[in-house]
């Protein structure tokens, strides 16, 4: 343990350095009131580059997301850069509306042009497929969006793409890494004032002329949607897309519409999150001719959830999992005779693998994250059960939350002009597939040695049984398998049920991601099956939870 000394000069050492009168005002009121508490949590280590990048909680010192972490980052991903080559190639850079996000872009342009590749940042706030997009666009070596998704609002973060549009996967992660390491001063960062391009309104329209594309031709364009751009920046990128196709204009949720980086009407700004939809269904309950469709975007529009109607009262909406909607949209373009391969990541549903099966379509699984699902070779629709979407993989080699609520409303037209619904569509795959019901055990914590415990506990002691069901199959998935590389991972497979339990990469959360197939031999059957199911998964979660300690 460092001594108090030690700790304060490390503190100052850093001060003395950070080009942020904000972030300097904060660590100096720390180094002047000796706080050790808060200064160790800010200088217990370093922010560490993890999943496609940063993420964290804005504040001064290493351990946090400010100005000289960022800086720090840029360089590693310059010098990374110029080790593979790429001397002077072009880094486009977007931006979210969270606090900080335009100074982080600025910066990163400011040391790529200091290290002598050429920079261009996105004209304004954009949702990040359109930087995903721009990269392959524009023949740029690599792209770095600004944001931390749908994280709280004291929360930023740093997202970086390589050329071929998707974002880092090994080794390239541990290489940059180690380039962050060796920068030893920010005074040794060349940042110039001037010298990058501010891209103009052409790479968006480019953007929405693809989105376009992700349309059949001639399909109907009438359903209605209220639309929820959760304080985030998607509301002007999607309602340009919905006029170009020619969708009645979306009913806009106005206390969430505008870009707001204090996301004041929301706890979590994610459509996952208890409550977050209430004051999109509040407008739906208003809106006159009613809805068919309720669609939220997370604040960096990458994400796309839906709700639909479940009753006949105003407030009878429900929110769709996100692999209930990953099965749409793929039945969906099974229907429109896509070909390709269907991907997923392995927390995602077991369904989308029977419906390419049927469909006599290559079908892959991959490790958690777009990073992953984006490199499958041949993809053609990619989706993981976290509200991401890929359908148009040559366009947005990502999670793509505009061309998903494209896709949707299409899907959600024709079934209106059959007088049908999403849910009269999940019912057919239910009885087609059998009935695959997921849901998610996820635990929240402040001390992350208590994810470490839980996983120690699970390796130690695996379940023989969860829900009275046998465990068939226990993979310790840091061992990899045939298929997936190594990952901090644990997966059963069970009769009938399949549980996986990861830590997350990106929040401080412990994450089980649980199925249960349930045998529908007809349609009067789907309420027992459904029935069935969602004992099934409460046991599940029950025993798991013991089994863990959590």
């Amino acid at each position: 343990m460092q001594d108090n000394s030690e700790l304060i000069a490390r503190a100052q050492a850093w001060l003395a350095e950070d080009p942020d009168p904000e972030t300097r005002e904060e660590l100096a009121k720390l180094i002047d009131a000796e706080d050790t508490a808060e200064l160790t949590a800010r200088f217990a280590g370093t922010l560490q580059f993890g999943t496609a990048g940063l993420r964290g909680e804005l504040g001064a010192g290493p351990m946090r997301m400010n100005r000289s972490v960022v800086i720090r980052a840029a360089a590693g991903l310059a010098a990374y850069l110029k080790a593979k080559g790429q001397t002077d190639g072009l880094v486009v850079v977007g931006y979210d509306a969270r606090h900080k996000s335009a100074d982080f872009a600025r910066d990163t342009a400011a040391v790529m042009t200091g290290a002598g590749l050429r920079a261009a940042v996105l004209p304004r706030p954009l949702p990040t497929p359109v930087l995903a997009f721009a990269i392959r666009h524009l023949g740029a070596v690599a792209g770095v969006e600004v944001t931390a998704s749908h994280n709280p609002p004291r929360d930023n973060g740093y997202k970086v793409y390589l050329g071929d549009g998707s974002q880092i996967v090994p080794p390239a992660d541990a290489e940059i890494a180690a380039e962050i390491a060796a920068v030893t001063s920010l005074h040794d960062v060349p940042r110039p004032e001037s010298g990058w391009e501010i891209l103009g309104e052409d790479v968006l329209e480019a953007y929405l002329a693809r989105t376009d594309a992700v349309l059949a031709p001639e399909s109907p364009r009438t359903a209605r949607v209220v639309y929820t751009a959760m304080h985030g920046v998607g509301k002007d990128t999607l309602l340009a897309a919905f006029d170009r196709a020619g969708f009645p204009a979306p009913v806009l949720v106005a206390e969430q519409a505008e870009p707001d980086p204090d996301f004041p009407t929301v706890a979590f700004p994610n459509p996952e999150e208890p409550g977050a939809m209430d004051l999109a269904f509040a407008t739906a309950a208003r809106t006159t001719p009613a809805p068919d469709l309720i669609i939220a975007n997370d604040p960096d529009a990458d994400r796309c959830a839906a709700a639909v109607k479940v009753g006949p009262g105003d407030y009878d909406w429900r929110m769709l999992r996100g692999d209930e909607v990953g099965a749409l949209l793929a039945a969906h373009l099974v229907k429109r005779g896509a070909r390709g391969t269907f991907a997923e990541s392995i927390v995602s549903s077991s369904l989308l693998g029977r419906i390419a099966e049927k469909a006599g379509l290559p079908y892959e699984e991959t490790l958690t994250g777009f990073k992953w699902i984006a490199r499958v070779d041949g993809l053609r629709y990619g989706y993981e059960e976290a509200l991401g979407y890929c359908v148009d993989p040559e366009g947005v080699r990502d999670k793509d939350g505009i061309t998903a609520a494209l896709l949707l409303t299409e899907l959600a037209s024709e079934l209106k002009e059959q007088g049908r619904t999403f849910l009269d569509l999940l019912d057919d795959l239910a009885l087609e597939h059998g009935l695959h019901a997921t849901d998610q055990l996820s635990v929240r914590v402040e001390d992350l040695s208590l994810i470490a415990d839980a996983m120690r506990r699970l390796r130690e002691q695996p379940p023989t049984e969860l829900a009275g069901l046998p465990v068939t199959k226990a993979e310790d998935l840091t061992r990899g398998t045939d298929t997936l590389p190594p990952t901090d991972g644990l997966r059963y497979t069970l009769d009938g049920a399949r549980v996986i339990v990861r830590p997350s990469g990106t929040e401080p959360k412990l994450k089980c991601y649980l199925e249960v197939v349930v045998p529908v031999a007809a349609r009067a059957d789907l309420p027992a099956a459904r029935a069935r199911a969602t004992d099934l998964l409460a046991a599940i979660k029950r025993d798991l939870s013991a089994a863990a300690g959590i």
